[in-house]
């Protein structure tokens, strides 16, 4: 009998992987390829949605190829994405008009100040769970149909976007959805990446008319909104596209939602913290949406077929593993491996903070003006104080997210299992542990976003019966105990509130 998988499709910020898990949950094939950041202005950040797919191809043909699949041997595939990041397309011809905007982008922030002094925040939160931020779908989707048309003229046919959206003509939506449409023809999304565009109603499950109303989007751009896991499936690849055999899409969620499927936090309480490009803390809290008086986001977490939602509570930091690229960027390190070493050579930063808010701060301070600030630097300070600050500036950020989340949802975190590309630091791992006064349980699969978009198709075609069989799964690579006294932890992180407000409300427009 020739032995079957499932595939995930991690369609990220920085660059889209394709991955295979066979029954135990273990990575069997996995390739990536980076796209290219486009920043036109300060503040903004584009990507190409015909390279994303480009590369979408290239990666599943070269996964397989790399582990000797076929095709046939996928009983499905999932998919997981950077969410909010927004596109919009043609119906007819499926190309782009625009580039996507992606979630760090800020050119909406006016937009955002203008909804904020008309006095329409809580009407947002109320019905979509998130703060009224440029980071979500709904502005972005809102300024492409209104300031596209010079920037792409050949795709517009000459009449406006918004009088094509209007007619029907064009469709809208995060990557997961321009991925599945591109495999499958359909056009769909899943409960939690609609979740995250502000233009859904989280507790009605439905795209709300007063939201369309207020930014301008038609329905009849907007894609059909799924389970995270779907045994009704979201259509299959064609046999006669680019990977000969007709397999079925069944599962997608958002990255930080799959983040939370895949380390198996199926209970409320469970928490999850994934340091990707920027940090998501995620705590599961049931059939309840948790609103939050503290600066979290209240989100759909996931939904199985034929069950009800699951809510999550959730912390956005927007700068993390960003902040390492940049001490990259600017020859402070040769690459990510290295800041372990360089904090490790100093005792402490000497007083020095880094606060990395380059696009601005997420929860639970939520200041899109905020800008990046090193503060607290002398004659004496060195790289290696710099690159632990900004090491400890990740832990602190986290500490502020813990600090909101136990306070909104009345459940201490005992152990927090995190996942990301800057878990495999030992170093990170024991600061964040000290910092937050919490054990840290790194597990074997750090992949853990492929992992859920995996598990979410998987239960959705049969491959795993029940989610036991997945918390069989997840197995601890290790597990960091608090070392550092409490009261060094607090003296250390009221220093941080203290750099955080030097940061904040810097970027005005000339």
């Amino acid at each position: 009998m020739v032995d079957t998988y499932i595939g995930a499709i991690d369609q990220g910020t920085t660059g889209t992987r394709f991955m295979v898990f066979g029954h135990s949950g273990q990575v069997v094939a996995s390739a990536y390829k980076k796209h290219e950041q486009i920043y036109p202005e300060p503040g903004w950040v584009e990507h190409d949605p015909i390279e994303i797919w480009e590369n979408t191809k290239e990666v599943v043909l070269q996964a397989l190829d790399e582990a000797d699949l076929d095709a046939t041997q996928l009983e499905a595939i999932g998919i997981t994405n950077q969410r909010e990041t927004t596109i919009v397309w043609d119906k007819d011809t499926g190309k782009p008009v625009h580039n996507a905007l992606v979630w760090q982008d800020r050119r909406t922030t006016d937009r955002v100040e203008e909804i904020q002094e008309e006095g329409k925040v809580e009407m947002i939160r109320e019905k979509t769970g998130l703060e009224c931020d440029a980071y979500f779908s709904a502005t972005k989707a809102e300024w492409i149909l209104d300031n596209a048309e010079p920037l792409k003229l050949d795709s517009t046919r000459g009449r406006p976007l918004r009088e094509r959206a209007e007619d029907g003509e064009l469709l809208m939506g995060t990557t997961d959805t321009w991925v599945i449409y591109n495999l499958t023809g359909n056009h769909i999304t899943d409960v939690t990446n609609a979740s995250r565009t502000m233009l859904y109603n989280i507790e009605g499950l439905n795209w709300d008319p007063e939201l369309l109303d207020e930014f301008s989007v038609p329905e009849s751009m907007l894609p059909e909104v799924r389970p995270s896991s779907d045994e009704a499936t979201y259509g299959s690849t064609d046999p006669d596209g680019f990977l000969g055999a007709e397999v079925p899409v069944a599962g997608a969620l958002g990255d930080q939602q799959a983040a939370l499927f895949g380390q198996t936090c199926f209970d409320p309480g469970d928490a999850k913290n994934t340091y990707g490009t920027g940090s998501f803390y995620l705590m599961n809290t049931g059939e309840e949406a948790v609103s939050s008086d503290h600066g979290l986001l209240t989100t759909i977490g996931f939904q199985m077929s034929g069950e009800p939602v699951k809510y999550a509570l959730e912390g956005s930091i927007f700068m993390t593993g960003a902040a390492i690229e940049w001490l990259e960027d600017v020859d402070l390190i040769q690459n990510a491996a290295q800041t372990a070493e360089l904090a490790d050579s100093v005792d402490s930063t000497d007083g020095v903070y880094m606060v990395p808010a380059f696009t601005g701060l997420g929860a639970p301070h939520w200041d899109g003006r905020a800008r990046g600030t090193l503060v607290g630097m002398t004659r004496g300070t060195r790289k290696e104080h710099i690159v632990r600050a900004t090491l400890e500036a990740i832990a602190y950020q986290t500490r502020d997210v813990a600090e909101a989340m136990e306070a909104d949802s009345g459940v201490e975190t005992t152990t927090l299992r995190v996942d990301g590309g800057a878990v495999k630091n030992n170093f990170l791992c024991q600061l964040q542990s000290d910092i937050i006064q919490t054990d840290i349980a790194r597990p074997e699969v750090d992949e853990t976003t492929a992992l859920g978009a995996a598990y979410a198709a998987g239960l959705g075609v049969g491959y795993w019966d029940t989610v036991d069989e997945l918390r069989d799964n997840w197995q601890i690579d290790r597990e960091f105990k608090v070392e550092m006294d409490s009261d060094e932890a607090d003296r250390l992180y009221g220093r941080w509130d203290d750099a955080v407000e030097r940061s904040r409300d810097w970027a005005r427009e000339e």
